[in-house]
């Protein structure tokens, strides 16, 4: 009986040590860049990050072989809209959004693959800790690099057969929205 409890004791011990998916803060502001090589499709952006509503916003600039355009672009989930201004033409474009809302940060079934520190490794101030997670759910793949312990999103790379692999690296974080306005539309797609 003793051995069996002390078995069972052991195996707390060593499934509470297994790394669980973080969570990532819900709402937040910064860049990212994103890329998808196959396409050579580049974007730098602000983002503006609201995953308890489900909505985002992001001034972009993207970058399709040789050509440049700017888009203030908001994503809407919570109603299932789409609100894209280009800021050189003015024109907005309005519609509908069918694809699912994909929060930055770890899904709850992820597989945690590892961890390690970027930058000097004893350096006070000169390093952080990163952990990495993975997900496969049919043909999609899903892999998330997140600051360890706050679980902040540093590095998000998507695949799937229709968009092929989509990298996205966050950078200049601040937990929180700064002007809840931000999630309003341009008046140039409320003239609509």
């Amino acid at each position: 009986m003793k051995l069996l409890l002390l078995a069972l004791c052991c195996l707390v011990v060593v499934y509470a040590q297994e790394p669980r998916p973080c969570e990532s803060p819900k709402q937040w502001e910064g860049r990212f860049l994103r890329a998808d090589r196959t396409k050579m499709f580049g974007e730098l952006a602000k983002l503006s990050y609201d995953e308890t509503n489900r909505r985002a916003r992001e001034i972009e600039e993207v970058q399709i072989g040789q050509d440049r355009e700017y888009y203030d672009v908001l994503y809407l989930h919570n109603i299932g809209k789409e609100y894209r201004l280009n800021l050189k033409s003015r024109k907005c474009n309005v519609t509908n959004l069918f694809r699912p809302f994909r929060p930055y940060g770890v899904p709850p079934n992820a597989q945690f693959d590892g961890s390690a520190t970027i930058g000097a490794a004893g350096v006070p101030g000169e390093s952080i800790v990163v952990e990495n997670w993975s997900l496969t759910d049919g043909d999609d793949k899903f892999y998330g690099m997140v600051s360890s312990p706050d679980c902040v999103p540093i590095e998000y790379a998507f695949y799937s057969q229709e968009s092929s692999l989509i990298t996205t690296t966050f950078f200049d974080i601040n937990v929180g929205i700064t002007d809840p306005n931000v999630f309003i539309p341009p008046s140039e797609c409320m003239m609509l």
